[in-house]
């Protein structure tokens, strides 16, 4: 019983904190939606879209950890940006910084002196800072170019202490502003792709064509083949089926094991093809993204999809060849 007491007690707890911060993005939103915010938000877009160089993302601490956070969503969505440790950037490691990279500093307060160097670096060689801070005349927020003022709002920890709603709006202000990045650069999930060639995700971004049967491999007869040749093409190919297709290579239909088993007892099998075939078969083309594909295989309850490309058949592809990527 009192076990159970405190999981309620907990979640109870948990569910606050929940609220505080919901409370705290409601405010969040409210600055977007104001003119200061949402015009800085719009400069700090357009100079780091236009950057020659690189985003250096930095911030010490919790802010740190957002940081490295939001530089790292920036990599993986078509921007080149890096994580400064400040602690590191007064060891040497300013020298990473280029007139053409533009810095993105997280501080909370605004007054992390860890930062002082930094700001001072870019105050003196004219390289472009933003900054994100809930405190606009702080000394971080006046050496800014561009300052990305945040709403002050209450932490979620009961002590009012350890930073929680304060790390949640500058997670979801990076977050923010790297989607406008991908909208500003053009960036498609082909690009995507690029970097995150591996894994789930990269299975989920491969395309039909790069997976499909080609040449050789499909298996296909004329519209005036005979139910034997349609039948001796299906079984030399792997994929339980075979396209029947015209002189220009068009797809018109299709013979399938199932069709064999309804029409073998019953006709013969030097009929025409065409007789015995399945019109409008399925197709897609080598663009389609390989979890699309295997939807629509699974919506039809089928296994096989032929793939046309400017109307001439240029493929075939198995549900096993699109589980074997990892999309499933």
């Amino acid at each position: 019983m009192k076990s159970a007491l405190l999981q309620t007690q907990y979640a109870a707890s948990a569910l606050k904190t929940l609220d505080i911060e919901l409370e705290a993005l409601g405010a969040l939103k409210a600055s977007l939606q104001s003119p200061d915010l949402g015009a800085a938000v719009d400069r700090a877009i357009k100079a780091l879209a236009s950057t020659r160089g690189r985003v250096i993302v930095t911030g010490m601490g919790k802010s740190g950890h957002i940081a490295r956070k939001i530089a790292a969503t920036m990599r993986s969505t078509g921007t080149s940006a890096l994580y400064l440790h400040p602690g590191e950037a007064s060891h040497g490691d300013l020298g990473v910084i280029t007139k053409k990279d533009v810095v993105l500093a997280i501080t909370w307060s605004g007054e992390t002196a860890e930062l002082g160097d930094i700001l001072h670096y870019c105050n003196f060689y004219g390289v472009t800072l933003i900054v994100a801070t809930s405190h606009a005349d702080s000394t971080a927020g006046r050496a800014a170019d561009i300052c990305l003022t945040m709403p002050p709002v209450r932490e979620a920890c009961p002590n009012a202490l350890a930073p929680t709603s304060s790390t949640t709006l500058q997670l979801v202000l990076g977050d923010a502003l790297a989607v406008a990045l991908i909208e500003a650069r053009g960036f498609t999930s082909s690009d995507f792709r690029v970097f995150h060639p591996g894994g789930k995700l990269g299975a989920q971004l491969s395309t039909v064509g790069e997976i499909m049967g080609v040449g050789e491999a499909i298996p296909r007869v004329g519209r005036d083949a005979s139910l034997t040749s349609a039948t001796l093409e299906m079984s030399r190919k792997r994929y339980g089926c075979t396209a029947v297709v015209d002189e220009d290579d068009r797809l018109v239909g299709a013979f399938t094991d199932g069709d064999l088993r309804r029409c073998i007892a019953v006709h013969d099998l030097s009929d025409n093809i065409g007789l015995h075939m399945s019109i409008n078969p399925l197709s897609v083309q080598p663009d389609t993204l390989s979890s699309e594909a295997l939807r629509i295989l699974n919506g039809n309850a089928i296994s096989v999809l032929f793939v046309e490309d400017q109307g001439k058949l240029v493929g075939i592809v198995h549900i096993h060849d699109i589980v074997r990527t990892g999309v499933a």
